[in-house]
């Protein structure tokens, strides 16, 4: 099966003394996917854009001995990756500062046909992922054209994968409800932080707005409290799961939480198993990376779960 994300990565400093490691939302999951699918027939691509520095070199090699597939990442002259600071207050509390508005990512769709969408018009992929960060970095031309490549996944038998995540720094909420309009009607399976949901629409009425929109998969992750799932949404007969997190002493970083979180759960519906079963591989390794600090943990940390 070959699942492609597209989105931004970007160059991550953090710690004391400073540390230079690289993370972003798709990529993080498509990072722990990879991982994960070496043993469940599950290959994946990273549709991005870099710059054609050495720092950008260094993440393309990085992903590549991930076993990602890097063929849709474009090298763009004359731009660089973004980058961003995270300071840690002794209470634990995070502070996040980022230099981004000419980041390499956001020019992925402003010259020639880019290889996501050759790879879409042959009928290469069979599941596209995105999220709401994938769509808020993009000007709003690119907007567009995202949106027409995941009508054209649907339109050739693949699936959509879509996950809410809400930066304010990026946009408002009410330019997030209009692009999550525009893309969710395409989406399959929906994975929703409950709380960027209430920031976006008010609420997060799931049973009411994401059937209304088409999708058929709904995960509800709520931090520390049981996740819920909902399936056959489109039958109007939704099945309803609550499916426990660990609970945990010792929490590091909860950097990248989120996204491991996704990872997990699209690898257990993605080799076969049931939304309950993927469920709990998503939280599994969400305790197990919230455990190290960083987005991107070793990959000997999760060996109990590949």
């Amino acid at each position: 099966m070959k699942i492609a994300f597209f989105g931004e990565c970007m160059v991550e400093l953090s710690g004391q003394p400073l540390r230079r490691t690289f993370g972003g939302d798709t990529l993080n999951t498509a990072l722990y996917l990879a991982r994960l699918g070496r043993s469940r027939q599950l290959s994946v691509s990273y549709a991005t854009a870099l710059g054609t520095d050495h720092i950008s070199s260094d993440m393309l090699t990085a992903w590549q001995e991930e076993h990602i597939d890097t063929a849709m990442v474009r090298r763009l002259e004359h731009k660089l990756p973004g980058l961003y600071l995270v300071e840690t207050e002794p209470s634990g509390e995070r502070h996040f500062h980022y230099w981004r508005n000419d980041s390499a990512a956001k020019f992925y769709f402003a010259t020639a046909l880019s290889p996501l969408e050759e790879a879409i018009q042959h009928r290469q992929l069979d599941i596209l992922c995105i999220s709401g960060v994938s769509l808020a970095i993009l000007a709003e031309e690119a907007k567009a054209i995202l949106v027409t490549l995941l009508e054209q996944m649907k339109a050739n038998g693949g699936r959509v994968v879509f996950d809410n995540n809400f930066r304010p720094q990026l946009w408002t909420a009410k330019q997030a409800q209009y692009w999550y309009q525009q893309a969710l009607p395409y989406a399959d399976l929906v994975i929703v932080s409950e709380e960027d949901d209430r920031r976006i629409w008010g609420d997060c009425d799931v049973l009411y707005r994401y059937p209304a929109f088409g999708c058929d998969e709904v995960v509800v992750t709520r931090g520390s409290q049981p996740c819920l799932v909902y399936t056959e949404m489109r039958s109007g007969n939704a099945v309803r799961s609550e499916v426990a997190a660990k609970v945990l002493d010792d929490t590091t970083d909860p950097s990248a939480v989120g996204d491991a979180f996704a990872a997990g759960y699209l690898a257990g519906r993605f080799s076969g198993g049931s939304a309950t079963m993927a469920a709990e591989l998503g939280h599994e390794l969400a305790a197990i990376v919230i455990q190290h600090p960083g987005a991107i943990i070793p990959p000997e940390a999760m060996e109990d779960i590949l």
